[in-house]
Formats: structure tokens, sequence, C-alpha cells
């Protein structure tokens, strides 16, 4: 459904434990938290409040589910150029080069092909010619950009769910990163980044089929997760991704259950384990290529691999 200009309920919990302060909010339809190490009570919420705000600037402003945001007027399906300001300039160009990297495998206008894939852990799988007749929709290739304005295709629509919520972690730790010298980590439905100057984090990694929580200890990084473990479709023993080849409009074949990549910035990870996703089979050959830390999972007792 979509989401006017009605109000939504947008507060932030601080919670203390110890020298711990956590800093709760709900935001693209994850679980967030803020956890500032040290510092008072007014630093703390001033920090997570910060964090929330860029949360929810950047939600508002992408989100799809809109019908008053930029991306609404992107998608109006009108053929009328649209304006750009130049942080979505920079987004666009991001995902232009995640769209070359991966050949076609990643691409922002596959959006459209949720018309007919609902990842809902039922057996629902659509038919061959439902899928067919919106690939002609599908297609980075078929959008037209100036230096300051964008245009679709009548029908077709943009969608930054694959990069919008690391790109928000990310921006909202910089902004609160500069606010204090205190350990900061930023967290979104499991994508994070964080800093410490003294003891290391230590987290789970959510996302992937068999949790392995107290896993991973580090002080500076990101961390993010692509899966199915929540958004998928089963039928006769086959398990059908949520994950898009945008080329062939249906699930990646032989993809991994989860990937978790470890990185500097959460939108160089969240890339990293989204590409190999799409790479199905050859994920580990990709990550291997990459150079990063990763974990893989291919089925939920199998062992975790990287």
């Amino acid at each position: 459904m979509k989401q006017g200009k009605k109000k939504q309920g947008k507060h932030v919990v601080l919670e203390q434990d110890g020298p711990l302060w956590r800093g709760r909010f709900a935001a693209m339809a994850s679980p967030c938290e803020c956890l500032i190490r040290g510092g008072s009570e007014r630093e703390a919420r001033q920090l997570a409040e910060t964090v929330a705000a860029e949360a929810w600037r950047i939600e508002h402003k992408y989100s799809r589910y809109r019908d008053d945001n930029l991306m609404a007027a992107i998608n109006a399906g009108d053929e009328q150029w649209v304006r750009l300001d130049d942080e979505t300039v920079r987004l666009l160009d991001f995902a232009d080069q995640c769209w070359q990297l991966s050949e076609g495998a990643f691409d922002i206008t596959s959006g459209v092909l949720r018309r007919v894939w609902r990842f809902d852990g039922s057996d629902r799988i659509p038919e061959s010619e439902q899928v067919e007749l919106l690939l002609p929709l599908v297609g980075w290739e078929k959008v037209e950009r100036r230096d300051d304005a964008i245009r679709l295709h009548r029908g077709m629509e943009l969608d930054l769910g694959g990069i919008g919520k690391e790109y928000a972690v990310d921006s909202a730790f910089q902004l609160a990163g500069s606010l204090t010298d205190a350990d900061l980590l930023v967290n979104f439905g499991g994508d994070l980044v964080a800093r410490s100057a003294g003891a290391p984090w230590k987290v789970g990694m959510e996302g992937t089929a068999r949790p392995m929580e107290g896993q991973l200890t580090f002080t500076t990084g990101a961390l993010a997760t692509s899966g199915d473990s929540r958004r998928y479709l089963l039928r006769d023993g086959i398990r059908y991704s949520h994950v898009l080849d945008p080329r062939r409009g249906w699930p990646v074949a032989d993809a991994p259950r989860a990937v978790t990549v470890f990185g500097q910035l959460c939108t160089q990870a969240g890339l990293l384990s989204t590409l190999a996703l799409l790479q199905g089979q050859d994920a580990e050959t990709l990550l291997e290529e990459a150079g990063v830390q990763y974990w893989i999972q291919w089925g939920n007792d199998a062992p975790v691999t990287g």
C-alpha cells in the first residue's frame, strides 16, 4: 500500500546497559539500533536521534511505497524528465557501476518483476507468460539520463532497495560519528557499520540459515548479509530465492542461502554480498577474487564456509 503524507509512528527508545547506550527505532521495514559506548544520556539520545532522523529521511525520499516523494515522481509513468539532486545523482551513478560490474545482473529497474513474484513462503510460482510480459519493462540501459535529470519509459520503475539500506547505514554512521569520539555502532536490520577505540564489538551474522551469533569481533568495519532466509517460494521441494536475475526474470539458480561480507563500508559489503548471490554456484569465486572476508551458507544444514 502506498503511503502519502500520513504520519508514521516515529520514535526512539533509549536504553542503558552499563556503559552501553542503545537507541532503538524502526525504519525501512527493519528493526534499527544505534549503540554508543560511554558518554552521557543526553549525548546518547542526540546521537540515536541523529541516526534515526537520517534513516527516516532516506526512507522517505527513496521508498517506492510512497506517492509523495522523489521516487514516486520518477516512477510516475508519464515519460517526463525529472530533476535530480546531487545525492540522487551519486546513488544512480553507483547503481550504474553495479549494473556494469555485474554485466546486467544487478539492475534497479527489475522491481517491476515483483508484480508477479511474491516471496511469501508459499508455492505460488508465476506462469512463464506472466514473467515474459514484464521483461520489456526491465533494463537499466533503457533509462534516459542527463547530468541532473532522468526519464523512464512508460511502465518502468526504479527500485533502490538493493542499495538503499546500506547507503542509509553509512550515511547515518557518518553523521553521528562527526558528533562524537565515542565508540559507535549503527545497525539497520542486520546491515551495520561500527568503530571502536577500545574493546571490539561482538556481533552475530543475522540472515544466515543457521545463526552464528558471537562469531565475529572487530573494532572498525561493516557487515552486510544477503539471503533468502525470510523471502522465498517453495514448490515440489525446490526453493526459489527472492534474488531475481533481471535478464531472465526468474530467481537465480543454485544460489547460496546466505552470504555475509565484511568490509570497510556497509555499501561495499552489501554490494558484494548481493553480487555473490547473483552469481549462483560461482558465488565463492567472486568473493575470493574480491579479496574480502566472507561467510557463505548453501543450505539449512550446510556448514558455513569462507
